[in-house]
């Protein structure tokens, strides 16, 4: 039996990372921070104490024995942020907290390290074409920096050491359990508010949680991910407007959209400081995930559909509907 260390396993991914790697027979230990309540992991896994990820961590009692590190944990996309310098922060967790962990990771024998990274990397909007592997990166703000950055400081320490290194990154995550910006969309799309998104003509890029817990696996395994970067998603590019009708459809409502000039919807956003979300939802971000189901025989095993339907399902579930 192999054993496993997932940073950041008791949140919306790692949870349902720990149960399929459980499944599958792997020894599972997950990160926890000193005032986590152990009993709300995975049944099954094995906690280990982490203090806040950063370059003061303690790692080594966590890694021994460890053949692969999944790291999923991070500062992410803070919704009130209160510190005077973001960024500073960002790579305080993000950039300083993986540099220490990987190094860490190779004193102890580490066989793998697969990165949890973002989309961002690239920039918030792909235009006409779908961001590669090979496009010149642009992370465009401090969440995207640091993950940027961690992604260099890894790939400095693989070539220096004898431990594989696998970068993942990836669009919007929805699924059973988000609690962010989709679970949102939920609520909205249920309540029947009218959306002034009728008109956009966009293509975004998603990736439903069991399918990207099903491309960390293959990453984990398959000898071929050694030293590789890879987008993943769903496969199925959708616009804004499709999305909505889409979602209407899983909850069992009906999609209640209206067309509204473009530019008008950006003035609004300007005006309510909604803009970074009104972008979000009015311009193109699509991945091309055609490498990894290339060089690794990946490919998603749960259609869009399907994931929204699960989605639904759970919304409607913690909603007592």
């Amino acid at each position: 039996m192999r054993t496993i260390l997932i940073t950041g396993a008791n949140g919306f991914i790692g949870k349902i990372l720990c149960k399929r790697l459980l499944k599958e027979g792997w020894d599972v230990r997950g990160t926890m921070l000193p005032n986590e309540n152990a009993a709300t992991f995975v049944s099954g896994v094995r906690p280990v104490v982490i203090e806040p990820l950063g370059v003061d961590a303690s790692w080594g009692h966590a890694l021994a024995g460890v053949d692969t590190v999944i790291h999923l944990a991070a500062r992410a996309h803070v919704i009130r942020e209160t510190s005077a310098d973001p960024l500073k922060e960002f790579r305080k967790v993000n950039t300083s907290g993986t540099e220490h962990l990987a190094r860490e990771a190779v004193a102890t024998d580490v066989r793998r390290l697969v990165f949890m990274s973002t989309v961002g990397v690239n920039g918030n909007h792909s235009g006409g074409m779908p961001f590669t592997e090979f496009d010149e990166p642009h992370p465009h703000n401090p969440y995207s920096i640091s993950k940027f950055e961690a992604e260099n400081k890894l790939r400095r320490i693989a070539t220096e050491a004898t431990m594989e290194l696998v970068v993942v990154r990836a669009p919007l995550v929805y699924g059973p359990g988000n609690p962010g910006n989709f679970l949102r969309l939920l609520k909205v799309v249920h309540r029947g508010i009218p959306l002034p998104f009728a008109s956009i003509n966009n293509l975004l890029s998603f990736i439903y949680v069991g399918n990207l817990v099903d491309a960390l696996k293959t990453c984990v395994a398959h000898p071929a991910a050694a030293g590789q970067t890879f987008f993943v998603s769903d496969g199925d590019d959708v616009s804004t407007p499709k999305l909505i009708r889409r979602t209407a459809v899983a909850l069992g409502v009906p999609a209640r959209l209206f067309s509204v000039p473009v530019w008008l919807i950006h003035l609004a956003g300007a005006l309510t400081a909604t803009g970074a979300m009104v972008d979000r939802l009015t311009r193109s971000l699509t991945v091309d995930s055609s490498k990894i189901r290339r060089e690794l025989g990946w490919k998603p095993p749960i259609t869009m559909e399907q994931g929204l339907m699960e989605t639904a399902e759970w919304f409607k579930d913690l909603t007592h509907l």
